[in-house]
């Protein structure tokens, strides 16, 4: 499996799944560099997409808690 593909399974996810667990950071901001460095050596599309989504669901939580306490 190439790196592209793994890539291009990612990218799909998220915009599939635009609305949660912070996928949208992968939509409007990631390039394919920092998704290639969030998934290290995975070598299927669906641990690829557990790679990223490892990270996207931490940043997602962490906007929510900030948008959660703000008056």
């Amino acid at each position: 499996m190439t790196i592209d593909t793994l890539i291009a399974a990612v990218r799909a996810h998220a915009v599939r799944h635009y609305n949660e667990d912070g996928w949208d950071y992968v939509v409007e901001c990631w390039d394919d560099e920092e998704i290639t460095k969030v998934i290290g050596f995975a070598e299927s599309e669906k641990a690829a997409i557990a790679a990223v989504h490892k990270v996207v669901k931490t940043m997602g939580d962490y906007r929510d808690e900030i948008q959660s306490t703000a008056f």
